[in-house]
């Protein structure tokens, strides 16, 4: 199994977590979790009131549980997927409810209690790695040129990293952006940008070519820019011109 598929399937308990241990909301937002910069790390929210969570951290590969009493890490290499559930649930045993590993979405994997994480290639590591960091940063930096706020999230089902805001301008507008990994339209990881009035995406067969990446308007309608080699100015130019375009 590849890096990122690793990466990925990792991520997952910190959504498994979400969903034991935080009340549902209707977006599902309770099962996504947040990248950090400072420590390179993904994260679920809070869990209670003292500020418990768990991570995964890229830099050793591992998942770490924080809370007021306990800081504990589990390395995922060699680690059985029975066993890290036994772990969290032994960790997280210090909150109210149950840890319960029930996905409700369908993964392009399939595992059992047998399948075993594997050490997983350094330099794919950290591109992912680095990946994440230029999409938050360039996120955040967008928002707040355009005076727009939003939380920027990774979803664990599609494992892209979003932001979505709703126009305060009258128009009845959303923009949602962000990171996405490779899939059937695009064969490697790629920026991306749609507007959408109410459920219906805004149609983008009239706009002006981007000066960086493409618009799409076949099923997906909006603005995909491939990753290699940007750096976070540029794929925050890329949404600044794309939003322009959807806003004008």
């Amino acid at each position: 199994m590849d890096t990122l598929a690793q990466v990925h399937l990792a991520s997952q308990y910190l959504a498994a977590a979400g969903k034991s241990f935080l009340n549902p909301k209707s977006d599902d937002s309770h099962t996504n979790v947040g990248f950090f910069v400072e420590d390179r790390t993904l994260r679920t929210w809070d869990l209670d009131a003292t500020n418990s969570y768990l991570a995964f951290q890229y830099d050793n590969f591992s998942l770490k549980w924080v809370s007021k009493d306990n800081n504990e890490t589990l390395g995922l290499d060699g680690k059985s997927h029975a066993e890290i559930i036994a772990w969290i649930s032994k960790m997280g045993a210090e909150l109210a409810k149950p840890y319960v590993y029930n996905l409700h979405y369908d993964l392009p994997y399939t595992i059992d209690d047998n399948f075993r994480f594997t050490s997983p290639n350094p330099e794919e590591l950290e591109q992912l790695v680095q990946l994440r960091i230029i999409s938050q940063t360039a996120l955040k930096s967008f928002l707040q040129k355009e005076n727009l706020e939003s939380d920027i999230r990774i979803w664990p089902h599609h494992f892209d990293t979003g932001a979505f805001v709703v126009l305060d301008d009258g128009s009845g507008k959303s923009i949602g952006m962000g990171l996405a990994i490779p899939d059937s339209m695009i064969d490697e990881h790629y920026f991306y940008i749609s507007g959408y009035i109410g459920h219906d995406g805004i149609d983008t067969s009239a706009f002006d070519n981007l000066s960086q990446g493409e618009w799409k308007n076949d099923g997906f309608k909006g603005g995909v820019l491939r990753t290699s080699n940007i750096n976070e100015n540029m794929a925050a130019e890329f949404f600044g011109e794309a939003f322009r375009a959807f806003t004008s």
